[in-house]
């Protein structure tokens, strides 16, 4: 069975995510302790609220320094919703500008669409050979709740690594992204724990990467 630690630093639906992990079979330990983060064969990312005062709860715990010293050693982690947005630069909201934790380049912002928050199901174009999405309908839908997320995506490859994989959606004419792929580092905008029988077949596919 497979360890994930779920990090708990103030911020993030743990219940739901807990329970849902379960569901695919993970061994859960809802914790902060870095000797358990960085054992756990795998670390999600939880995230709710505006992108400052997550940057703040997870700095508090030091949970930025571990999130950075897992993906230094190629060691799994999903962050979800926030979770996903707080891997970038910067988040800008409610007029606050914040330094996220920088593993990729943009800037998480307010949506250009006239009904806000997105919310509800909604369906996702994701890269060819995706991992994330692998035996999941090209068709089926996710669960989003967010307000803000990174319309331009602003990593250039180098030509040495493979580049990040990224999935897009659309709300109203507004295309954002969706998540992330980049080896040991997934993402996602959206909830798979919210995401019904898709979401657990996503986070089937991380644990198989554990």
């Amino acid at each position: 069975m497979k360890t994930v630690a779920l990090l708990d630093y103030g911020s993030g639906n743990l219940r739901s995510a807990h329970r849902a992990l379960e569901r695919v079979g993970a061994d859960v330990t809802v914790t902060s302790d870095p000797e358990i983060v960085l054992g756990a064969d795998g670390l999600l990312v939880p995230g709710v609220g505006a992108f400052a005062a997550c940057m703040e709860g997870l700095r508090k715990v030091k949970g930025d320094r571990m999130i950075g010293q897992r993906l230094a050693g190629s060691r799994p982690v999903l962050g979800i919703c926030v979770g996903m947005q707080i891997m970038f630069e910067r988040g800008t909201e409610h007029g606050i500008t914040a330094d996220g934790c920088g593993q990729w380049p943009g800037t998480v912002e307010k949506l250009h669409a006239k009904v806000l928050p997105h919310m509800g199901w909604n369906t996702v174009q994701a890269g060819a050979g995706s991992q994330m999405f692998a035996g999941i309908d090209p068709e089926a839908r996710v669960y989003f709740v967010h307000s803000y997320g990174v319309r331009t995506w602003e990593f250039e490859p180098d030509g040495l690594t493979t580049p990040p994989l990224v999935t897009w959606a659309q709300h109203e004419d507004e295309r954002f992204v969706a998540a992330v792929e980049n080896g040991p580092l997934w993402a996602t905008q959206f909830h798979p724990e919210k995401s019904g029988d898709v979401g657990a077949h996503l986070l089937e596919n991380w644990l198989a990467t554990l």
